[in-house]
């Protein structure tokens, strides 16, 4: 009898595999958490090495060519290499996100619209930052992105009170939130110190229904 071994996927230079939350019904609350608003787009890995940047979706493709003004800012950050995790999408004019929008863009390729909402730095000019904890994470992206362009934005956060954020994004018709523990380093793959809830009538959650 043969034995069926776990094929192994190979992953492209520079690609980390990106820490997925899990999902929940309550808002974690507490001094360890904080809360950022669950943008209804598409995660993106980023990468640049010198002069080199690529967008790779969670999955490890390579969409570089699909969002310019992303790969445009990218590419004039003052550094020499950078990993950054965010969600690339289009937002309406009462700043909500839009994900018919964005995904007609990135199919037709090409297109400016779509921008970057950064919220994680994983490596920077050669130091693996995975280990350091998000609150020292999270001050190295701010100083970073002080002068990105229009194709990279700071997902703001919350440190306290995510019960109250939640009930705000479900009024405005977002996708939800996503509490991430403070003092924890970044791991690839479902994490317990990531948690998204969803707004049950936003339309991420109308088309899981589907």
């Amino acid at each position: 009898m043969f034995r069926r071994f776990p094929l192994t996927v190979r992953r492209p230079a520079g690609f980390v595999d990106p820490c997925v939350p899990t999902l929940a019904h309550t808002v974690p609350n507490g001094p360890l958490w904080v809360h950022e608003i669950k943008h209804d787009g598409y995660r993106f890995i980023c990468r640049r090495d010198g002069g080199r940047v690529q967008l790779f979706t969670r999955r490890g493709h390579d969409w570089t060519d699909r969002a310019p003004q992303i790969t445009e800012a990218m590419r004039l950050l003052p550094v020499t290499s950078v990993t950054i995790g965010g969600e690339a999408v289009i937002c309406d004019s009462s700043g909500i996100s839009d994900f018919d929008r964005l995904r007609a863009a990135l199919a037709r390729g090409g297109s400016r619209q779509p921008f970057l909402y950064a919220f994680d730095l994983l490596e920077l000019d050669g130091r693996d930052l995975r280990r350091s904890t998000w609150e020292d994470r999270r001050k190295a992206l701010i100083q970073v992105l002080r002068k990105a362009g229009d194709g990279i934005r700071l997902s703001e956060h919350m440190d306290d009170d995510g019960p109250t954020m939640f009930r705000h994004a479900c009024a405005m018709g977002l996708e939800g939130t996503v509490s991430k523990r403070r003092d924890r380093p970044y791991r690839s793959g479902r994490s317990p110190d990531w948690i998204k809830v969803k707004n049950p009538n936003a339309p991420a959650a109308m088309r899981n229904l589907e």
